[in-house]
């Protein structure tokens, strides 16, 4: 609450400011206490402004700032001498506060800090009124900030709208051309498959008319050779054209090419595989060859029954790996908090990827690590390791969904072999056509190396 005295300069005196001084009043009387300094004795200053007489102004004011505007307010002695040195500095202003009329031109804030000062007769409604045009001022300055920003953030999000038609359109344009060139080689591709089954169907069909003209005359075996050579011609010229589909699908087509084109590699590497393994004789059969019997060095039921490993032997892993075209999938933290959970998250993963990447190597099989992004405290900084696949399932998203998902992309009949020991995992992935192996059982073939 204010209160106010008489009608001279000195009645201001008796005026109390109930409210803490505005921080620009503050400044500027800070300034004036700094600037009366040099008029002053050692003798005349208050005992805790006395360190600060050799300052120059400038560093008075950062260093005793405080000091002063304490000294100022509580030493009424104090105060009467700086407005002494106020009324010699700035007569004007000392003037006009003095007759209760501020000079209208004059800066509120040093009004206000000269009448902070000398104390005239309503001092507390001029610091008030200064605070108050300061706030505003403030306010003001603040509203035309904000409404500058404001007009800049309107100019920037017009922009990026722009540019966002304009790079939505070309991405449309270049979507509408992919799908186009996707199926011209999709017809591409349909034709030369039926090339190659006619040429294998008429392939067959030329080897059992020469099983069985075999005993026919000279003439007619040259004649069917040279059939069998041009059929043979027109096969070779049918997987050209395959192979060429195949180069132009690994330049980027569509997904349903990739699994026709990998089913088509899994197929063919299986059967020369079980060719190799079976030791199968020539096509042309002699009639000696058809008595059963066995040969030496040849393999037996039983031989072969007995290389079955079991399903806890980590010799298994690369007999599956072995495969054509074979796939493994790694459920990444299960195999890590299985083999060591007492090692924090990131060495877990760099030492399971650092023993994957081993395995690829040896075995040249493609090789998928996922791991539970919901784990993640923040983005992984990461550069996969050579020969290996890493992934991180996105929010919402289980790595066991994601694996799920992996092994449902791939074509029937490609070995999938999914390594987890959660028993959900690997019945929903053997149900989807993939052979799901235990997390130890990788760990020992690891181990191993």
């Amino acid at each position: 609450m204010v209160e106010s005295g008489g009608g001279g300069p000195e009645d201001g005196a008796a005026e109390v400011l109930d409210r803490p001084l505005p921080e620009g009043v503050r400044r500027r009387v800070v300034q004036i206490v700094s600037d009366g300094f040099g008029g002053l004795t050692v003798a005349e200053l208050p005992a805790p402004l006395r360190q600060y007489a050799r300052f120059t102004p400038t560093r008075r004011v950062k260093f005793a700032g405080n000091a002063m505007a304490a000294a100022l307010e509580n030493d009424t002695l104090f105060r009467q001498r700086i407005a002494e040195r106020l009324r010699e500095t700035q007569p004007e202003i000392a003037g006009a506060l003095d007759s209760g009329a501020p000079p209208p031109a004059a800066d509120p804030l040093d009004v206000a800090a000269a009448a902070y000062v000398l104390r005239p007769t309503g001092w507390v409604k001029l610091v008030a009124a200064a605070g108050e045009e300061a706030q505003r001022a403030d306010a003001e300055r603040v509203d035309e900030e904000t409404r500058q920003e404001l007009e800049r953030l309107r100019d920037e999000l017009a922009g990026a709208r722009a540019q966002t038609r304009a790079e939505t359109e070309r991405l449309r344009t270049e979507l509408d051309a992919a799908k186009r060139e996707a199926e011209s080689l999709h017809r591409k591709l349909r034709g030369a498959l039926s090339d190659v089954k006619r040429g294998e169907a008429a392939l067959r069909k030329a080897h059992a008319e020469s099983d069985t003209l075999r005993g026919e005359t000279q003439a007619q075996v040259s004649a069917a050779e040279s059939e069998s050579r041009r059929l043979r011609t027109r096969l070779g010229e049918a997987e050209a054209a395959l192979e060429a589909s195949r180069r132009a699908a690994r330049e980027g087509r569509s997904v349903e090419d990739m699994r026709v084109r990998l089913l088509l590699d899994t197929v063919l590497e299986s059967a020369q595989g079980l060719r190799r393994e079976l030791a199968l004789p020539p096509v042309s059969v002699r009639p000696a060859e058809t008595v059963d019997a066995v040969e030496p060095g040849r393999m037996t039921p039983k031989d072969i029954a007995a290389r079955a490993l079991s399903e806890h032997d980590p010799a298994i892993i690369d007999q599956l790996l072995a495969l054509p075209q074979a796939h493994l999938v790694v459920d990444g933290y299960n195999v890590t908090k299985t083999g060591y959970p007492q090692m924090p998250l990131e060495k877990q993963r760099l030492r399971l990827l650092g023993q994957l990447s081993l395995l690829a190597a040896q075995t040249g099989a493609e090789v998928t690590c996922v791991f539970d992004g919901a784990e993640l405290a923040a983005p992984v900084l990461l550069a996969p390791p050579r020969g290996v696949r890493v992934l991180f399932s996105k929010p919402g998203v289980t790595a066991d969904e994601l694996i799920r998902r992996l092994v449902r992309a791939e074509p029937p009949g490609r070995p999938v072999i999914v390594v987890s020991t959660d028993r959900e995992v690997a019945d929903g992935v053997a149900k989807a056509g993939a052979r799901p192996v235990a997390s130890v059982v990788l760990l020992k073939r690891l181990s191993h190396g």
